[in-house]
């Protein structure tokens, strides 16, 4: 059986960069000079950026914010943006942050994310950006939180992350 598409139905395209060419240069570059690079369009973003449809992205040492533009493709059932949506930003925001500290040569992966979600978050309500900072960094392991907050500061969802450090094979 095959389906039409109706009036009503909407489609979506994206496209991404392979992310081997990204992977390549971890080990020369360090984790704020990498996300740096990407941001300066030099490295390619992730392909989880299109896919999500980040709006902005930028770069500090121990913080980043990453923005999106509720649309309807971002949706749950019932009208507002998905909870995996927003704990992905959570991830993303928290583990970055962390990535901005770390030398060249040097991964990590979240190891857990405690998310708390405070208010709905609608298509079309405005952008919203979401803020992550890293708490405390060692040898193994990193923590970092997050604040998801719309275009009048107000705190819609935050976060807690555990990173696991590690040396990338070169």
């Amino acid at each position: 059986m095959t389906q039409t598409q109706t009036p009503a139905e909407r489609t979506r395209e994206h496209r991404w960069v392979d992310p081997a060419i990204a992977l390549a240069s971890l080990s020369r570059l360090s984790g704020l000079e990498f996300l740096q690079e990407m941001t300066a369009g030099r490295v390619p973003s992730p392909p989880i950026s299109s896919t999500l449809d980040f709006a902005d992205f930028t770069v500090e040492p121990g913080r980043v914010t990453v923005e999106l533009d509720p649309a309807e493709f971002h949706m749950n059932p019932l009208g507002t943006v998905h909870g995996g949506v927003i704990a992905a930003l959570l991830d993303t925001a928290c583990a970055c942050a962390v990535h901005t500290t770390l030398p060249a040569g040097t991964g990590y992966t979240s190891l857990d994310l405690n998310t708390r979600f405070l208010r709905p978050v609608r298509a079309g309500g405005g952008r919203i950006r979401c803020v992550g900072t890293v708490l405390t960094s060692g040898s193994r392991t990193a923590t970092a939180q997050a604040h998801l907050l719309d275009a009048g500061d107000r705190l819609l969802a935050h976060a807690t992350s555990s990173c696991l450090i590690f040396p990338i094979a070169g």
